[in-house]
């Protein structure tokens, strides 16, 4: 699969670059990438509490699911790593549901995301991944 961007970071600018695409990815992929079925479907406090019989409790862990696959796929098509796109899968995964179980404000969540990608490039800059 080819990277949007050269693999490994030779210089600050390269991290730089990309981090921001990481970035742009994630904004993408949490807000007009996500709607509003993904939004409160990953949520199973929000879909007991909504009693909709289309929408039942349970189908919060495919919807969780398929959002943390629509931003691993936009780390893998940015970064050509799927070692990254997995660990984001999985991460991104763990941070939204502790702010589904009311663990995390949104701030924290969207901090935490932005952790995760500096965390990406700083591992990608020393050769860790």
């Amino acid at each position: 699969m080819l990277a949007i961007l050269e693999l490994y970071p030779t210089n600050p600018w390269s991290a730089f670059e990309l981090l921001l695409a990481l970035l742009i990815g994630h904004a993408l992929c949490d807000f007009p990438l996500q709607g509003e079925y993904l939004a409160n479907g990953k949520n199973w406090r929000f879909l007991k509490h909504l009693q909709d019989p289309s929408r039942p409790p349970q189908i919060w862990v495919a919807c969780m699911s398929a959002h943390c696959l629509i931003h691993s796929g936009a780390v893998w098509i940015i970064t050509g790593s799927p070692l990254i796109a997995v660990a984001e899968f999985v991460i991104h995964w763990c941070i939204d549901v502790a702010k589904c179980r009311g663990m995390t404000t949104f701030n924290q969540d969207q901090s935490l995301h932005v952790l995760c990608k500096v965390a990406y490039v700083g591992g990608w800059c020393f050769g860790l991944v």
